[in-house]
């Protein structure tokens, strides 16, 4: 209910703040190019992206999930989901 009330009124007051995260290279890259391509700041496209699979919704189309795919063969990025809990840092 508040959300359908707020989205009644507009776009929601937010305060952001600075993060420092480490993330995979070649991810990194992908998403920085995905964002790129949808105009979009790397921050709001990672806001998107949790929102959505914290209500367990899909974020992209058909259409941006085929630009994540050449995204990927560019990049050489092979990793996938099931690789998220396997990663381990180069010594």
């Amino acid at each position: 209910m508040a959300a359908a009330k707020r989205r009644e009124r507009g776009a929601a007051a937010i305060e952001r703040v600075q993060t420092g995260v480490r993330l995979e290279k070649r991810l990194l890259k992908v998403l920085k190019g995905l964002a790129e391509s949808l105009d979009l700041s790397l921050g709001d496209l990672l806001e998107g992206m949790a929102l959505h699979a914290l209500e367990n919704k899909p974020p992209f189309s058909a259409t941006t999930l085929k630009k994540i795919a050449d995204l990927k063969r560019v990049y050489g990025l092979d990793l996938t989901a099931g690789d998220s809990h396997r990663l381990r840092e180069k010594s």
